[in-house]
């Protein structure tokens, strides 16, 4: 009963299985797995059946019912929204490797390597050149590079490199004197993701309210706003 209570079934005892909805059916899995009190719990995509609202609902609880019981879970899932917002520390996989693991912020804004950076997230890369004073000089300005790529690569000056860019990294401003074309647009209920054109030819993406609505081939205001300058040996 304590366990039934714990993931929010009490009352539901004598329910049989064809009684219970998808979601309650997950949640007993997870009294029966946690009744024995075990060290580690492995969960394998155990939400992919369920619709989107419930999905998220179950995860938080999840993580609540695992904090509450000091209860190490391992997830595997291929939902990165999914692993960010249940796991205090994400492994990415790349080709049966172990590629980075890490708090998910730093996944998602410090990414070990390109790999990671592609898998993680939606990004677009800028060719940039590496300038004095450990900078590097894009279509978009020139920035610091931070400390732990330059470490990590021991740039020099005039190293062509990829410089990555999140779409939190734009910001629409009608007042900026740096413009660019929408060349795409997707409509997610709140915000619109953006892709957006430079005069030379490169793109970006941008999440903007979504009563910023902005037709394809229009020209609108963008500013930076860039807390971490990742940045990676070119690959051209």
């Amino acid at each position: 009963m304590h366990w039934l209570a714990q993931v929010g079934l009490a009352g539901r005892e004598r329910a049989m299985p064809h009684q219970l909805s998808g979601g309650e059916q997950q949640r007993v899995a997870l009294a029966r797995a946690l009744a024995p009190q075990p060290a580690l719990v492995l969960l394998d995509e155990p939400f992919a059946s369920l619709d989107l609202d419930l999905r998220e609902k179950l995860g938080r609880d999840v993580r609540a019912i695992f904090k509450a019981n000091n209860t190490t879970a391992l997830l595997v899932t291929h939902d990165q929204h999914e692993a960010f917002a249940i796991a205090d520390y994400v492994g990415v996989l790349h080709q049966g490797r172990l590629a980075q693991w890490d708090a998910a912020y730093r996944i998602y804004h410090q990414p070990r390597n390109q790999s990671v950076a592609n898998f993680v997230g939606k990004s677009r890369f800028l060719r940039g050149e590496v300038i004095a004073g450990a900078r590097v000089a894009t279509a978009i300005g020139s920035f610091d590079i931070d400390s732990a790529y330059l470490q990590q690569y021991n740039f020099a000056a005039g190293d062509v490199v990829q410089v990555l860019l999140r779409p939190d990294d734009i910001l629409h401003d009608d007042d900026s004197a740096m413009q660019a074309v929408v060349a795409a647009r997707h409509f997610r209920g709140a915000q619109f993701l953006y892709t957006l054109e430079l005069a030379n030819g490169e793109q970006l993406l941008a999440l903007v309210p979504s009563h910023h609505d902005h037709a394809i081939g229009e020209s609108i205001g963008i500013r930076l706003e860039i807390d971490h300058v990742v940045v990676f040996p070119s690959q051209l």
